[in-house]
């Protein structure tokens, strides 16, 4: 995980940030399904995968750039090389956004169906 980590640059940071926001307003959510939650829910899912993709196209640029340079007697094996590196960011984004989702829809759930799951208050 480290390595996939660093193959994918500087826009893991971002990523990895708004996603663990992310989980962990969905956390909260599960705990107490409240609407006001959403409007969270909604704009941190949507900068976590925003920040990959930031990421994945920076690392797609980087790579060009490198291949029409100093990579540019390599072949065009170095492109896939360069792109699996990039796609790290889309991974990651993905993979916190759908674990969020799945915790989120526990929270919603709970509120669709009222009272009934709710822990009772001490």
């Amino acid at each position: 995980m480290n390595e996939a980590f660093v193959a994918g640059g500087w826009g893991m940071y971002p990523t990895l940030l708004a996603g663990l926001g992310l989980l962990g307003t969905s956390l909260r959510y599960v705990q107490r399904p409240e609407t006001r939650y959403v409007p969270l829910l909604v704009t941190l899912g949507l900068f976590t995968l925003l920040a990959g993709g930031l990421g994945f196209f920076s690392g797609v640029i980087v790579m060009l750039g490198a291949y029409t340079g100093p990579l540019v007697d390599q072949g065009p094996g170095v492109l896939l090389l360069g792109l699996g590196e990039a796609l790290h960011n889309v991974a990651l984004a993905l993979l916190l956004t759908t674990l969020s989702a799945l915790v989120a829809s526990v929270g919603a759930l709970r509120l669709a169906m009222g009272s009934r799951f709710h822990a009772p208050r001490a």
